[in-house]
């Protein structure tokens, strides 16, 4: 049963509106643009750099999101926002060049810098500490519905449809700019300017978003490449389902258990069963014309649960390690191990691909999250506090 307390909490509604329709236009095109650039001639690398790009500008917009809200107030930026997001999508269509194809990657990622900023920072802002857990819970499902949806049927939609029903649906962003200006109206102020002493503790901040990086860096190389690894669209499609919904509802009810036990306890198992999720879809993927289901299946199900795990416990805790006027830039740097992560795994593995095989490329990248274990051994970010 949905804690209405959470869910009704003035603004949460607005917030949780914008972020479904400002992911729906994320997520639509994840898997189907590398494969636009594909029909256009990309090879794997090519079809790895859409993605990489997308989430460079990404990382590089969400630097400046909290000093543009300082400078700017919360509606020109969100609305701002929405149309980098939206309108690009429709342009996919006139060219599938691999160089057109990363230029509107690019053109999107400062829209979806935005998004992803604020929408995090918003959350921490309209609910208090003891719900938060719940409330990144909430926001979790948001996201998730919308790749849940698209995500996974985007590559079936493009192939059955044509790749202009999947462009119409990533233009979502620009409806909620309707969203986005009630909520920029109801806030009373704007992220406070940061004092000389009172500077954002980056140090904190680092072990959430390595850790963030470890599961991303996985999703991401999944996202990307599901298409080319598995032997047929409807596969595809059931695999990131399972991805997409194993994530959302982790997400969603972990939260609810970090509120009472604390978020600690849960992230170093969840490691582990990133690393070994994705081993099993290594097995799964090893003959490129006869994939494994059902153990492609159990693979994508174990990292979608790793990856919406950690996406909500490495957020409380990132929360947990600065005051209020800091939450602007803790987001900021939270949405940055999150694309950074997306963007390595899209980059990382097509390379590694490139020269061997995708089986050997999940490899690599189950070894690279596996590196952030001693991360997740540590009971608390040093220095750590809680609101």
């Amino acid at each position: 049963m949905l804690n209405n307390s959470v869910w009704r909490v003035p603004g949460m509604p607005l917030l949780l509106t914008m972020t479904v329709l400002g992911f729906s236009g994320y997520a639509a095109l994840l898997a189907a643009a590398p494969l636009w650039a594909v029909r256009g001639g990309a090879d794997a690398v090519g079809a790895g750099l859409v993605n990489g790009v997308l989430m460079l500008f990404t990382v590089l917009t969400q630097l400046f999101v909290p000093s543009a809200l300082r400078r700017f107030g919360w509606a020109p930026v969100l609305v701002a926002g929405m149309l980098l997001l939206g309108l690009p999508a429709l342009a996919h269509g006139l060219s599938d060049a691999l160089g057109p194809t990363l230029a509107l990657s690019a053109v999107r990622g400062l829209g979806f810098g935005v998004l992803t900023v604020t929408g995090s920072a918003l959350v921490a802002e309209l609910v208090e500490p003891q719900r938060r857990g719940k409330a990144i819970g909430a926001y979790g499902l948001a996201i998730a519905g919308p790749q849940i949806l698209l995500l996974s049927a985007g590559p079936w939609i493009a192939e059955q449809l044509g790749f202009w029903v999947v462009f119409a649906v990533a233009a979502l962003p620009v409806v909620a700019v309707v969203p986005a200006i009630g909520l920029a109206r109801m806030l009373g102020h704007v992220p406070e300017a940061e004092i000389e002493d009172g500077r954002a503790p980056y140090r904190r901040l680092l072990p959430p978003m390595a850790l963030l990086i470890g599961v991303t860096l996985a999703g991401g190389a999944l996202i990307t490449f599901m298409a080319q690894m598995s032997s047929s669209a409807g596969l595809t499609a059931l695999a990131l389902l399972a991805m997409s919904v194993a994530a959302a509802l982790t997400r969603w009810r972990i939260g609810a258990w970090s509120d009472r036990y604390g978020p600690h306890g849960f992230i170093w198992p969840l490691v582990l069963l990133t690393t070994a999720g994705m081993v099993v879809l290594a097995w799964a993927v090893r003959d490129p014309q006869a994939t494994a289901a059902p153990v492609l299946m159990i693979g994508a199900t174990m990292v979608g649960i790793s990856y919406g795990g950690l996406q909500n416990l490495t957020l409380v805790v990132t929360f947990q390690a600065v005051d209020r006027q800091h939450y602007g830039p803790a987001s900021a740097v939270w949405n940055i191990g999150f694309d950074a992560g997306t963007g390595l795994g899209a980059v990382v593995v097509g390379m590694v691909a490139a020269g061997t095989s995708f089986s050997t490329a999940l490899l690599v990248a189950g070894a690279m999250s596996l590196l952030t274990l001693p991360l997740a051994l540590r009971r608390r970010t040093p220095g750590a506090r809680v609101n």
